[in-house]
């Protein structure tokens, strides 16, 4: 049995994927209890019936709040993984040194301890070499489509409550609406990682490993 699994309890080997579901799960409800509660008071504005918690869960007001989000999020993650393979920037934390290879540029190499596609080999490995960047990817597709989904639905209830008919996917897709919520997660998810990038040149938090050790030089790029 690996040394590190026997040497530390459980939830201090995965404390930190812990932490941050929890707080996925506590936030998500909130979000979408205080969802519920705006989205109820549109509708009775609007002269329709009010939601039961679970039928909002289902709705496209909480649909396309709630993937709005998720899309943006693995939409960075996955340009990120992508990206710093090949870009670089000097003195920062968040990414490979200027020249030379390093670790994750190495061929894999099979052994007993390797995972099991290193050790099955062929479009197997080929595949899972790629796979982190390709289930970022997968999921930033879904998430893009269940915004539009959700977005679709919401905006065709904001025109019925508005007295307005209901309009066709093609239609939808010609309206700003979509398109400003797309955008403004975008671009906010851009400048999160610019300002990681560029932050860990010249600032430093002591015990992070997003940060480099304090006493690094500002343009100097870590192993």
């Amino acid at each position: 049995m690996n040394k590190e699994k026997t040497k530390h309890s459980w939830i201090y080997r995965n404390s930190l994927s812990v932490v941050f579901i929890t707080l996925f799960i506590v936030t998500l409800f909130a979000q979408a209890y205080t969802g519920w509660k705006v989205h109820n008071e549109e509708l009775n504005d609007g002269g329709l019936a009010a939601l039961s918690f679970f039928e909002y869960t289902k709705s496209g007001h909480f649909i396309s709040a709630t993937f709005e989000n998720f899309e943006s999020e693995f939409l960075q993650m996955a340009l990120y993984v992508v990206l710093t393979i090949s870009l670089r920037q000097i003195g920062s934390a968040e990414s490979k040194k200027l020249e030379g290879k390093e670790p994750v540029d190495r061929e894999p190499v099979p052994s007993p301890d390797a995972p099991w596609p290193v050790r099955k080999g062929g479009w197997v490995l080929k595949l899972y070499s790629h796979s982190l960047s390709l289930v970022f990817l997968l999921l930033f597709l879904i998430s893009w489509g269940m915004h539009f989904y959700g977005s679709f639905q919401d905006h065709n209830i904001q025109r019925i409550m508005d007295g307005k008919t209901r309009i066709s996917v093609p239609d939808f897709v010609m309206q700003a609406d979509f398109w400003f919520e797309t955008f403004q997660n975008w671009q906010s998810e851009f400048l999160s990682v610019a300002s990681i990038v560029i932050l860990t040149i010249f600032l430093r938090q002591k015990g992070s490993p997003e940060s480099k050790p304090v006493d690094t030089p500002y343009l100097e790029t870590e192993d």
